[in-house]
């Protein structure tokens, strides 16, 4: 497998899920820390075409197609559920990002 980085889209099998929880094999784009990337884990936020725009969305394109990246269904998925490597966000999505995490968790 290659390695997992932060701001890399990959395609990860989501199934089972429960409720409301985002499923199917989708894109999502990795937000945990590179120096995360010994673990096991991988920290993710799923990304769709569909849905609505919401403060907890970042609004992106990707691979020709406009969609968000999904802060409120963030989860952690071991890297066994990534299929393959897609990407990577643009830099100016990589910042919207990361300011809306940090809104997403100000205390």
């Amino acid at each position: 497998m290659s390695k997992v980085s932060r701001f890399q889209v990959w395609l990860v099998q989501l199934d089972p899920t429960q409720g409301s929880e985002i499923n199917k094999t989708r894109p999502c784009v990795v937000i945990s820390p590179d120096e995360l990337s010994a673990l096991s884990t991988v920290l993710m936020a799923p990304m769709t075409t569909q849905g609505f725009e919401f403060p907890c969305r970042v609004a992106c394109s990707f691979k020709g197609k406009q969609g968000l990246i999904l802060l409120d269904q963030i989860r952690v998925v071991d890297k066994m559920r990534l299929v393959k490597k897609l990407g990577v966000i643009d830099e100016a999505t990589q910042m919207d990002l990361c300011q809306r995490l940090q809104e997403f968790f100000v205390y």
